[in-house]
């Protein structure tokens, strides 16, 4: 990077920490530290809610999973107003009427601590490890830029965060996701607008979305049902409206946003106004990844966008095989680049039989950069059992430092490392308050002062932040982060959200049935997904459902008093 992007970045970071320090000035008892004094305005929460979901995975991998695949992954998100609809009613409410700290409170209040004690523990089991990836998408940045070891890079990222979660709490988490929401969408608007202007002329907006389309990146929407699809309508509005509805309402990381909300109304209005903004704002940044597709039609791609990788294939005995490769794959690129040419001419002068010869031989030459990457990474791994061959994590990455103005190019890169910081402060916050809340105050210390539980949690911050900078180490083996976070999520999210749609709405039902449905449960999802029986959406409304149907049966068998507690719904 040039020293103008070295200067951006740096700024940006440093008044985003002490912006947020200043704000929160130090919390000094438990309800300041872990729920922010439950005082913030719906925007905050809004915005705290998002930066949270929209981590540095979201703005490296979603353009390169475009590039890659093309729009469909936006139908992940169209169970998503449903479901913040679902929450509004039921959930929000119920546990601001209760004051609790963490969601899992208030199952102990209605089951038993056995039933608490799995939910905690199955979220600090995923979040642990899905907050390692979150920490390794921008490490994998400086990694790039900075040539040095992956493991450096994390440790200063995640430190990084650490300080300013320890020191500031919830409030300071909250106060940073607000300003740095604002610059992630100005820096994403920019980065589109600049990829537009970059386009050969004669190439327009237009024409690199009709081009796009001729090479099935546009495919916004699918109708046909496969269970075995990823991404398709009906994955998207029912098992991602089960993954929503458990993320939103079960995962402390979540729920502890909008538990810092000054009235129900304020907490509401925060989900609801994520409900809106985050289709339309997925659907800008995976625009950017076909964009950047279209951009490389015109303009040279490498054959790999790991430079790591690629140095040191070339460094090794497949040296010659790789760079043969190379040479057909430019050569391929080349003939592509003329095809598009012909295409975008032949659409401008809308010939219809020109449209479709163009697009045949565009077609073809995609079909043959696509046989010698392949080709490609097959050396990768065979130089390196290990390797990271997955490389859409590095596409984007790739573009902006490759061909952005400089100055904007660290603007960037600080959105990315911004998306990082609040997405994994707010996990820490959460990873926290679960331990000391769920564990320590229950469990361990009853009677400590309020001071001592701040300290606690300060410990626990500092100890989940370890545990996830352990998990990040290992984390490039995983594929595209922004899949690997969501399918790790979905081993689990179905099991925690059948316990809570039992404890609000199936009072009959005991602690002890829902606790062995739980086992049953867990153990056939982890199965179910660790064998591909569907795709790993499906797999939040399986367990959601199985965890009901199977408590519903043993209930007759397995007797506990009822220890039905809360609000009437």
């Amino acid at each position: 990077m040039s020293l103008p992007d070295w200067i951006v970045l740096a700024v940006t970071l440093f008044a985003i920490i002490a912006y947020g320090i200043y704000k929160s000035s130090g919390s000094k008892n438990l309800d300041q530290y872990l729920v922010g004094g439950r005082s913030l305005p719906w925007y905050h929460i809004g915005l705290s809610v998002m930066a949270t979901q929209a981590s540095a995975i979201t703005f490296l991998s979603a353009p390169g999973l475009a590039y890659a695949d093309g729009m469909r992954f936006v139908q992940f998100y169209f169970g998503l107003p449903l479901a913040m609809i679902v929450l509004c009613i039921t959930f929000v409410p119920i546990f601001h009427q209760l004051k609790v700290y963490t969601a899992y409170e208030y199952l102990e209040q209605r089951f038993d601590l056995k039933t608490r004690a799995l939910t905690a523990f199955l979220f600090l089991l995923q979040r642990g490890l899905s907050t390692g990836i979150t920490i390794y998408a921008p490490s994998i940045i400086l990694s790039t830029i900075l040539q040095i070891n992956v493991v450096y890079t994390t440790l200063f990222i995640g430190t990084l965060v650490i300080f300013y979660t320890v020191y500031g709490g919830t409030k300071a988490v909250s106060y940073t996701q607000v300003l740095q929401m604002s610059i992630i969408f100005a820096g994403m608007f920019l980065a589109g607008v600049v990829v537009v202007k970059l386009l050969p002329d004669g190439v327009g907006f237009k024409n690199s979305l009709q081009l796009a389309g001729k090479l099935n990146r546009m495919n916004v929407i699918d109708w046909k049902f496969d269970p075995k699809n990823q991404y398709n309508v009906w994955s998207g509005l029912i098992g991602g409206f089960f993954l929503q509805l458990a993320y939103f309402g079960t995962d402390q990381s979540q729920v502890g946003r909008y538990l810092t909300g000054s009235s129900v109304g304020q907490s509401r209005i925060g989900l609801l106004m994520n409900g809106l903004i985050k289709i339309p704002m997925q659907f800008l940044i995976l625009l950017i990844g076909v964009l950047v597709f279209t951009f490389y039609q015109f303009k040279q791609p490498p054959l790999f966008f790991n430079r790591n990788e690629v140095k040191l294939i070339k460094e090794s005995k497949y040296a010659s095989q790789y760079q043969k490769l190379e040479q057909q794959y430019n050569s391929a690129s080349l003939q592509k680049k003329l095809k598009a040419d012909d295409l975008v001419k032949a659409l401008n002068r809308d010939d219809k039989q020109a449209v479709i010869t163009a697009q045949a031989g565009l077609q073809q030459y995609q079909t043959q950069t696509d046989t010698l990457r392949k080709q490609g990474i097959a050396l990768i791994k065979q130089n390196n059992a290990l390797a990271e061959v997955n490389d859409t994590n590095y596409i984007f990455l790739s573009f902006v430092t490759g061909y952005l103005p400089k100055g904007l190019v660290g603007l960037l890169i600080a959105i990315v490392f911004l998306a990082s910081m609040g997405s994994t402060a707010s996990a820490l916050n959460s990873l926290a308050s679960t331990t000391v809340v769920d564990i320590y105050k229950r469990v361990i210390n009853k009677n400590a002062t309020d001071q001592n539980y701040v300290n606690a949690s300060r410990l626990a911050t500092i100890f989940w932040g370890i545990v996830c900078l352990i998990m990040a180490l290992y984390a490039g083996q995983l594929g595209n982060l922004l899949e690997a976070v969501n399918k790790l999520g979905s081993y689990m999210y179905g099991t925690m959200l059948g316990i809570f749609v039992v404890a609000f709405y199936l009072k009959h039902i005991t602690g002890n049935a829902v606790f062995i449905a739980a086992l049953f449960t867990e153990a056939i999802v982890v199965y179910c997904g660790w064998k591909e029986v569907m795709a790993y959406l499906w797999l939040n409304a399986l367990g959601c459902i199985l965890l009901v149907l199977i408590a519903l049966l043993i209930t007759p068998f397995v007797k506990q008093k009822n220890q039905a507690y809360g609000p009437d719904l």
